[in-house]
């Protein structure tokens, strides 16, 4: 487990506690194509795996693939296969049945892609989605965010209460998630990730138009400069797989 959730845990079980907040985990594995294969490759084992797990009555395990768009020389690999499940429970059973039986499908994966990281994360989420069915598409910004000497869990929680709020009130449709890496990272120079969901392109737009030339990096500015250090965004079009209740 790693110092990120320790602190997560540690310094956040009352906030937690007091509004009722769950996390969610998510694994990412982090892929490139094989020679000669590509999206069309991956697509066609998909539709495999989709029809596998309804043959074993799955419903707790979503999944999405992601590819950059807006990116730098450290994003090294051409795909990411994002899951998320109900709770860690079922995130474990769905890999205990995988790993039991999984019809010689992993076998198709391995042919199209090559997976070099696999990493899980501790995901809360700070500003809801719009309701409706998910949508087959998306757009996702991630960016690696450092806690400042002082900041804690519950002042972060309390800020974001009100940049959610903000955002909400200026008519934005992002959903927030901040996720806390638990496994298979190692060395990370980062305390969470903070992640944000567009349902497309004219809609990140628009958030940053608020942002900017609607000024709301001053209230951004205000409510975070003294507790958090972040980097840039990277921009990935994210495309859902299998849907799942969640919640």
């Amino acid at each position: 487990m790693s110092a990120s959730l320790v602190t997560f845990v540690g310094t956040g079980s009352t906030l937690a506690q007091d509004d009722g907040m769950l996390i969610i985990p998510v694994e990412l594995y982090a892929c490139t194509y094989n020679d000669r294969k590509d999206s069309g490759d991956l697509d066609d084992v998909v539709d495999k795996w989709n029809a596998y797990m309804d043959s074993k009555g799955n419903d707790t395990y979503a999944a999405w693939t992601l590819t950059p768009n807006y990116f730098g020389p450290n994003q090294e690999f051409d795909v990411i296969w994002m899951a998320a499940s109900k709770n860690a429970i079922a995130m474990g059973e769905t890999a205990d049945a995988w790993r039991a039986d999984n019809d010689g499908i992993a076998d198709d994966f391995a042919e199209v892609i090559t997976c070099n990281g696999h990493s899980n994360f501790a995901s809360v989420n700070y500003k809801a989605l719009p309701d409706g069915d998910p949508a087959s598409t998306a757009v996702l910004t991630f960016s690696d965010c450092s806690y400042k000497e002082g900041a804690s869990f519950d002042a972060v929680g309390a800020a974001m209460a009100k940049w959610s709020q903000y955002l909400t009130d200026a008519g934005s449709t992002a959903g927030i998630f901040h996720w806390y890496p638990v496994w298979g990272g190692g060395g990370e120079e980062f305390s969470f990730k903070w992640l944000e969901g567009f349902a497309s392109h004219a809609e990140l737009g628009a958030d940053y138009e608020r942002l900017g030339n609607g000024l709301g990096f001053v209230t951004r500015g205000r409510l975070f400069d003294h507790l958090l250090s972040c980097d840039s965004a990277r921009v990935y079009d994210a495309r859902n797989r299998r849907s799942a209740q969640l919640r």
